[in-house]
């Protein structure tokens, strides 16, 4: 058995740093502007643990661009470097110095404030980049000619000599490219400048004005800031978003770091909003807006900012990586909602209530999707019926089940999807004394389908389902003032005014003074393709023709009337009326057939 080193070839690595490390050459920028904000983040640690007797002065990162002599440098006061320092740290690719400082001032300074951690950051500069220049200085230096210059055009080879700079700290100058011409405007470096470093902690300073907020609310206690601090914080996020509902402040330092502030914004009816609102920080430096790996997917609907040094990164810093970390984070983000929305409902249910409507999504999309959040919000979950009030899920139990259990002992609850375009059926269950619950979220189809899974012996029917008598099944029975031959000549006259393919005559022996007929929609198929609107698997149901049952009064006078009739077409005609009048209290009558309806019944005046 033998062993050895693997060998890497500069000239063969170099090419991949430079042109496929980065997925996005923009990130040159935020990569040397954190690394100027760490060499300043360094004299500062320096100067507190006495390893640095001078004056710190005012520590801020420069970005200069000079579009005639094509360049665009980035400047700094921090620390600096020694000749040995660049060979070091830029000669040797991925040996990072600033994990060799933090590593050693690890006791002295503030936890999150060297950026830093790879050691490729430096070399994205050749993405867009010709020529690289380092002219720089180091601390330790008290002669301004003991700088040094280093020069590399993008290949392996590089020279370093001597240079003449007044003050300690460094140069980045890069001579633009031709096929990076873009980064020669203003307007894009100021852009990239305010997407990636808008919250660094050091001043970032272009065009003669400071572009970022080197203290956002979230790197500050709770305890320091009041309700108009956060609002502020989420209008600078969000300048032109309608203030949100209210906020949560994470602030967690065990078993891992975390800081940020997550907003609820208004939603109402609407889940068809953007889910790149929150944005993930590492150390204060912009990661990316998608978040979906460390955000459960049901708050990727929020607004906001999450901070963690923590969180496992790919070497560009570009996107998270999957680990044990992030599934913690993700759990402890869904525990922190929780708790925060149940204070709420505790500490104030009718502020809770008013914003039901909308914080509503959250909740139901959350249980939906997640089960231990479902165990925690099932506490405060509402549910709201058509007269305005609200119930918890124990509440509305106890409040319908004396007259809502049917003849097989279970409780249904009902429910209105529109309670405009369902008014007929809502005042008829109501008038049996029955409640009825308002239920217009686009996730309430799939929400009443995990909800009757979860509650015991329990079931959901919307009010047009079927006639009031069905809908919660008793042992009362109607007879039917029809004979057997007369049920079956009306049902065969019926069937003939409408198309079989999506309706179904059904005879049933209701009151005389229900309606002659009435047009309901079955359970199961309507609410299959209501949840196959807003997906979760059930996309095939919406290729599906709508399925209606037309239920014919076998005991209201007008079809004794019709039965008189001698004269085939009257009767045809006077059965289709009354098809078309529950079609019509269904918004099912348009086009040619609403004209033709009209028209009929202007003649018959």
């Amino acid at each position: 058995m033998s062993s050895g080193k693997i060998n890497v070839q500069t000239e063969n690595i170099f090419p991949i740093i430079k042109k496929f490390l980065y997925s996005d050459h923009e990130i040159f920028l935020r990569e040397l502007v954190s690394n100027a904000v760490d060499a300043c983040q360094k004299i500062r640690t320096l100067s507190s643990a006495g390893e640095f007797k001078g004056e710190t002065g005012e520590l801020q990162v420069t970005v200069t661009l000079n579009k005639e002599a094509r360049t665009l440098t980035v400047s700094d006061r921090g620390v600096g470097m020694t000749a040995e320092e660049i060979d070091r740290y830029i000669n040797q690719i991925a040996f990072s110095g600033a994990e060799e400082f933090v590593n050693k001032y690890k006791d002295k300074m503030d936890s999150g404030a060297i950026i830093g951690h790879f050691g490729l950051g430096f070399y994205s500069a050749f993405m867009v980049a010709s020529k690289v220049e380092i002219i720089t200085r180091s601390f330790r230096e008290t002669d301004p000619a003991k700088a040094v210059k280093w020069e590399c055009d993008g290949s392996p080879e590089f020279t370093i000599g001597d240079a003449v700079r007044d003050d300690r700290g460094t140069d980045i100058v890069l001579h633009i490219n031709e096929d990076s011409e873009e980064f020669l405007e203003t307007s894009r470096i100021e852009t990239l400048l305010q997407k990636y470093c808008k919250f660094l902690p050091v001043d970032i300073k272009f065009e003669e004005k400071v572009i970022n907020n080197t203290r956002p609310a979230w790197t500050r206690k709770p305890s320091e800031l009041n309700e108009e601090d956060y609002l502020a914080f989420y209008k600078e996020l969000y300048p032109f978003s309608e203030n949100p509902l209210f906020h949560i402040h994470l602030n967690v330092d065990y078993p891992f770091n975390l800081t940020g502030i997550l907003y609820f914004p208004k939603l109402k009816k609407n889940i068809e909003v953007q889910k790149n609102k929150i944005q993930l920080y590492c150390n204060q430096v912009f990661v990316t807006d998608s978040v979906e790996g460390i955000v459960p997917d049901f708050l990727t609907l929020l607004h906001g900012v999450i901070d963690s040094p923590d969180i496992p990164l790919n070497v560009s810093r570009s996107y998270l990586q999957s680990d044990a970390n992030v599934k913690k984070i993700s759990s402890h983000i869904t525990k922190k909602v929780a708790d925060r929305l149940e204070d709420l409902y505790k500490e104030n249910r009718t502020d809770f209530e008013s914003k039901w409507d909308d914080i509503g999504v959250f909740i139901k999309y959350g249980m939906l999707s997640d089960d231990k959040f479902y165990d925690r919000a099932k506490k405060f979950c509402l549910l709201k019926n058509t007269e305005g009030k609200f119930f918890s899920l124990d509440e509305y139990r106890t409040r319908v089940e004396p007259l809502q259990t049917d003849k097989n002992n279970k409780l249904v609850y009902l429910y209105t999807s529109s309670a405009e375009d369902q008014h007929a059926f809502v005042e008829a269950a109501k008038s049996r004394g029955y409640d009825v619950l308002v239920m217009e979220g686009p996730l309430d189809a799939h929400f009443l389908n995990s909800m009757e899974t979860k509650l015991e012996n329990t079931s959901f029917v919307r009010v047009d389902a079927d006639t009031v008598e069905k809908l919660i099944l008793k042992e009362e029975n109607t007879t039917s003032l029809l004979s057997g031959e007369e049920q079956e000549k009306i049902k065969e006259i019926a069937m003939k005014q409408v198309p079989a393919e999506q309706y179904s005559v059904v005879l049933e022996n209701l009151t005389a003074d229900d309606a002659p007929v009435t047009i309901t929609r079955p359970e199961f198929m309507r609410r299959m393709k209501e949840m196959s609107s807003v997906g979760g698997g059930y996309e095939f149901m919406g290729m599906m023709k709508e399925q209606f049952n037309v239920v014919v009064n076998t005991n209201h006078p007008l079809m004794g009337r019709i039965l008189k009739e001698q004269d085939a077409e009257v009767q045809a005609n006077k059965i289709k009326q009354a098809i078309d009048l529950a079609r019509l209290s269904q918004n099912l009558l348009k086009g040619e057939e609403l004209t033709s309806f009209i028209q009929k019944s202007i003649h018959s005046l």
